[in-house]
């Protein structure tokens, strides 16, 4: 959530970056936010004015009543009545005027960083880096024919106990999945993340500290009849952890890495972009996520995208990284670096990461701060999908298929306890 203090104080820029986001109109609300904000300001002090002015009247009741000079009471305790009235009803509207001023606050964005680039789409995302990929090969399959010709994850029966976008990883297609979220873990821990198991399922609050309410209700699968969401990412549940902390500015970095389950009511579509793995309703992920300084943020940016980048180079596979652009940026984010896999069986980029700064935005709804001696300021937020598993697998399988065999990375060797998976 965005500061009141920073809109004020940096009106200009903040519209200005908005603007990147495509907003329109923004001019008028943030002035209405700040005119708002004037009027919560007012009402306040005109309740401490009454809460003084109660105070003194209540000094004077009982210094009448001290004195015997009892005919000022009635005429004391008259006026007390109204001025309990008349706060009474000035809290109403500055109820009221607070959560004008929240719904407006919770409807914007971040502003995008400076390097984020213009753009109204995915198109307009900016590569950064690609690694040496493979000339595409028409003889190469995409990976939902191999999946079947070596009955390793059974989409039929996956829709048949849940519904479509619900896999059944079977034989060596489970080993495999367990295989890279322990690999992934474990190097995480190498890095000096530490693991942790959140729930799965989180409440409303927690959604909205990290921005997934109100701009993602329609993407979460809510528990009907309760104020609960299964998480769309080990993200949620790992920052809430730090809800309403204050952290001692020498127990920083804080460093944290989940495995889960997520899952995301993605809209359906049709064509080749959205076959097997490439889009899933329930998939697994490890998550980093950590807490910063406001200082220390932007190096621990970098170091998330060259962890994320050292776990793809590790299993072979071609991939490339992405700055997004204004309009293609998640809600939240200041500044987000995507990692995709190539997919040489559909001759397809496919997204497996996103490492994102959030700067104070998440901190400051959840009111979580860092404590330097005296002074405390809001913490920086960031977190990175490192990975992401179902495209990931999909680029293993296409990039590794053989005749009669799909290899396996080296690095899972020891976690698959198989070098290839046969027919």
């Amino acid at each position: 959530m965005l500061e009141i203090t920073r809109i004020r104080n940096d009106f200009d820029n903040v519209v200005k970056a908005l603007k990147k986001r495509g907003l329109s109109g923004i001019e008028k609300k943030l002035n209405d936010l700040i005119a708002s904000d004037n009027l919560r300001k007012s009402q306040k002090t005109e309740i401490d004015k009454i809460f003084n002015e109660s105070n003194n009247l209540s000094k004077k009741i009982g210094i009448a009543y001290k004195s015997g000079e009892t005919g000022e009471i009635e005429s004391l305790k008259n006026k007390s009545q109204e001025l309990k009235e008349k706060s009474k009803k000035i809290a109403g509207s500055l109820k009221n005027t607070e959560s004008e001023i929240n719904e407006i606050l919770l409807a914007l964005p971040n502003t995008p960083d400076n390097r984020v680039p213009e753009g109204k789409s995915d198109k307009d995302n900016k590569v950064i880096h690609t690694s040496d990929s493979s000339e595409v090969n028409k003889d190469l399959k995409p990976h939902w024919d191999l999946i079947k010709e070596f009955n390793i994850i059974d989409f039929e029966t996956g829709n048949t106990i849940t519904g479509a976008g619900f896999p059944l990883y079977t034989g060596d297609g489970a080993i495999l999945q367990r295989a890279l979220i322990n690999y992934f873990l474990d190097f995480a821990r190498e890095e000096g993340y530490t693991e942790v198991q959140p729930p799965i399922l989180i409440n409303e609050i927690s959604a909205l500290n990290t921005g997934n309410l109100p701009d993602k209700e329609g993407q979460m699968y809510k528990i009907e009849n309760e104020n609960l969401y299964l998480i769309p990412t080990a993200e949620v549940p790992v920052t809430n952890i730090y809800n309403k902390k204050i952290i001692e500015s020498n127990l920083l970095p804080i460093k944290n890495a989940a495995y889960t389950p997520c899952f995301r009511k993605e809209a359906g579509s049709w064509g080749s972009h959205v076959r097997g793995l490439n889009r899933l309703h329930q998939f697994d992920k490890v998550e980093i996520v950590q807490i910063q300084s406001k200082n220390d943020s932007e190096d621990a940016l970098n170091g998330m995208c060259d962890h994320v980048q050292k776990l793809i180079e590790s299993l072979e596979i071609p991939f490339r990284k992405i700055l997004l652009c204004a309009g293609d940026l998640g809600f939240t984010s200041s500044i987000t670096y995507d990692f995709e896999v190539y997919a040489p069986g559909q001759d397809r980029w496919l997204e497996c990461s996103s490492v994102s700064n959030f700067l104070t935005y998440q901190s400051n709804r959840m009111n979580l701060k860092i404590k330097d001696g005296k002074s405390k300021e809001l913490a920086h937020t960031l977190n990175g999908s490192a990975l992401a598993l179902p495209r990931i697998l999909a680029s293993i399988i296409e990039n590794n298929q053989g005749e009669n065999s799909i290899t396996i990375p080296k690095v899972l060797h020891k976690y698959t306890g198989f070098k290839m998976i046969s027919r």
